[in-house]
């Protein structure tokens, strides 16, 4: 039984009134003009467990927190990033293995002078990572010893590529044995490190080529014929059971991961998704074909392509509870710190539009969070690591999820996505008194009711 006296409650209302804790007496009460939406959470019904909420250590977001912050600042930073107490709790990493977008050159962790090879992997080295991004993943592991670490290349050597080079091209099918070993020798890297690789996706962004950044085109065929014969076979040789997620890409492609789990069923764990196309639904239409299958959400940037507040905050809220609404076991952003001109980037890469979660302004060195923060801490607060997703009344206009957490506390999250207030009545199990609120237009409130 849920007690209503036991109630932490976090609200949004606006830039300056982000993830504020309040009492229930804080409440606005309900207006008997406004409409009032019901939502009743049901505990009978069980959906999908939570790996968690984060976001990505790129190489320019490891070099901004590692090397330009303070560590007095930084050290601030990662705890109110990754402790459950004191901070917001993250519990999902999703690293790039080599140069992304956003690096501050390109890399893989097998570089060669153009026209050499290495199909014996003699030169493989993750050294880059050892300036940065491994020392920031040892600290998040130790501030959150559940934290979960994912790892997407953005593209292969380039001698491995029919454009040798990071940009553009497809992998060699010669060099697919060679490739699997690459992500052998990565997991293996790390943990020696002490870090263990969750899961891994073999390419970020299949389906996308960009000409002025790492990328690959993997066809959906090519890519469940890579990973039945090469990657799984590779990692159960070497007793490696990190889980291997196919896709990493748009929603709205769907017939890519169908046609790999089609394929390569036994050897596949998962689907990876993005936000950049389509819709969330895609995630649940996949997920019943192929119940059996895990759901992730790997990758959602904001940026100036939707730049007023309340759209750019309200876009995370309504699309995150969609998200796991539709099975997903995370929800991961993007950088986890870009600066003040939204970089560093890959040289040539030209005038960058996303937004970190934190901004790292490198000529000041000052340290802001920016509103990604505020709403992925509404919902990796108290949305747990292992808590199970659980029924909640649902609609376009007043949204939400709920979730239940190992320890009986349920936690709702909740997302007024109308240009008008609106009067809430929660339900909760157990109990036949509801809390019953108003909600600001296009404003956010998670509540968290103690077991």
């Amino acid at each position: 039984m849920q007690n209503l006296k036991d109630l932490n409650i976090y609200e949004s209302n606006g830039e300056q009134s982000l993830f504020v804790n309040k009492t229930r007496a804080e409440l606005t009460p309900p207006d008997a003009e406004a409409q009032t939406y019901s939502i009743i959470i049901d505990d009978s019904e069980q959906y999908q467990e939570m790996d968690g909420f984060g976001a990505s250590f790129t190489d320019s977001a490891a070099y901004l927190i590692h090397q330009v912050l303070s560590p007095e600042q930084r050290e601030e930073l990662m705890r109110r990033l990754f402790d459950a107490a004191e901070g917001i709790g993250l519990s999902v990493i999703r690293n790039p293995m080599g140069a992304s977008d956003y690096a501050r050159d390109f890399y893989s962790y097998n570089d060669l002078p153009e026209g050499d090879t290495d199909p014996e992997l003699e030169k493989f080295s993750t050294r880059h990572d050892e300036a940065d991004i491994i020392p920031l993943m040892k600290e998040a592991v130790r501030l959150n010893p559940q934290l979960k670490l994912m790892g997407s290349p953005w593209s292969p050597p380039g001698w491995m590529k029919t454009s040798g080079s990071m940009i553009g091209g497809e992998l060699i099918e010669q060099y697919y044995p060679v490739y699997a070993e690459y992500f052998v020798r990565y997991i293996k890297a790390y943990a020696e490190h002490g870090l263990s690789v969750y899961a891994i996706t073999p390419q970020n962004e299949s389906l996308y080529s960009p000409g002025h950044y790492p990328g690959m085109i993997f066809p959906a065929e090519d890519q469940a014929r890579f990973i039945k014969e090469h990657l799984k076979p590779s990692f159960i040789r070497n007793g490696i059971d990190t889980k291997i997620l196919c896709y990493d890409h748009n929603w709205d492609k769907p017939e890519y991961p169908l046609t790999v789990l089609d394929q390569a069923l036994e050897a596949v764990d998962g689907v990876a998704w993005h936000w950049y196309g389509g819709r969330p639904g895609a995630q649940t239409d996949v997920f019943q074909a192929f119940p059996g299958k895990e759901v992730h959400f790997t990758e959602g940037s904001g940026g100036e392509w939707i730049p007023p507040f309340e759209q750019a905050f309200s876009n995370v809220m309504r699309t995150g509870i969609e998200i796991l609404r539709n099975y997903s076991k995370s929800f991961v952003l993007w950088n986890m710190a870009l600066d003040e001109n939204n970089g560093p980037a890959v040289p040539g890469f030209g005038k960058s539009t996303c937004r970190g979660i934190v901004t790292v302004h490198q000529e000041t060195r000052e340290l802001t969070y920016t509103l990604d923060y505020y709403a992925l801490a509404h919902f990796s607060k108290h949305i747990r690591p292992k808590a199970v997703r659980i029924g909640s009344s649902s609609n376009e206009t007043v949204r939400s999820v709920a979730f239940r957490n190992t320890d009986g506390s349920i936690a709702v999250v909740i997302f007024n996505d109308s240009e008008e207030a609106n009067n809430v009545q929660v339900q909760m199990p157990g109990t036949e008194e509801a809390l019953s609120f108003q909600m600001e237009a296009k404003s956010a409130v998670t509540l968290a009711f103690g077991a």
